[in-house]
């Protein structure tokens, strides 16, 4: 792997990267659900088999977490200044394929939240057809990075995600929330 020059501190980057926060204001109708992002599936993320690869469902996943993070104020500037999200734990269901040149429509819905932590949840439908292709499920904590620990959100980004979890509130519980994994077997 080359070597990263002095400017570039990593090399992975969002689409939204470099794009200053505009978080949501008191008194803002907030959608419910969010459709922050649509991408289109380009070759990159399509696999041997033909469809896009796992990872790439985790990728457009994280890159629309980017987009909602930028609605609730979190952005470089923010991280800069030593806090940040981290995800901790992270659940994908594969439902359909998504191939080349497909349009992807995603949704963000914000399932709960308290002082340190961010419960949300992705769709992923094919643009035209409609069809459920993915979901994803993820915990994320707030993170004073100087300190290398969790630590509760400052009170206007607090207020910004419980805005979004009181529009929100009325949602229906997607039915892959809080599943786990493992063989299922019949108890004869």
């Amino acid at each position: 792997m080359p070597p990263m020059s002095d400017d570039q501190t990593h090399g992975l980057t969002t689409p939204l990267e470099g794009v200053a926060a505009e978080p949501f204001q008191p008194g803002e109708l907030i959608p419910a659900p969010l459709r922050l992002i649509r991408p289109t599936v380009p070759r990159e993320w399509v696999d041997y088999n033909g469809h896009m690869s796992e990872s790439c469902y985790l990728l457009v996943f994280g890159d629309q977490s980017d987009a909602f993070f930028r609605k609730i104020g979190i952005d470089e500037t923010y991280r800069a200044a030593g806090h940040s999200l981290f995800t901790v734990q992270t659940m994908i269901f594969n439902l359909a394929e998504a191939h080349l040149g497909d349009p992807l429509d995603l949704a963000l819905q914000l399932i709960d939240a308290d002082d340190k932590r961010l419960h949300i949840f992705h769709t992923m439908h094919h643009g035209e057809t409609g069809e459920l292709l993915a979901t994803g499920e993820q915990m994320l904590v707030h993170v004073d990075m100087t300190a290398g620990r969790s630590a509760p959100m400052p009170p206007e980004l607090h207020a910004r995600v419980h805005a979004v979890l009181a529009a929100h509130a009325g949602l229906e519980r997607p039915a892959q929330v809080g599943r786990s994994i493992g063989i299922r077997r019949d108890k004869t």
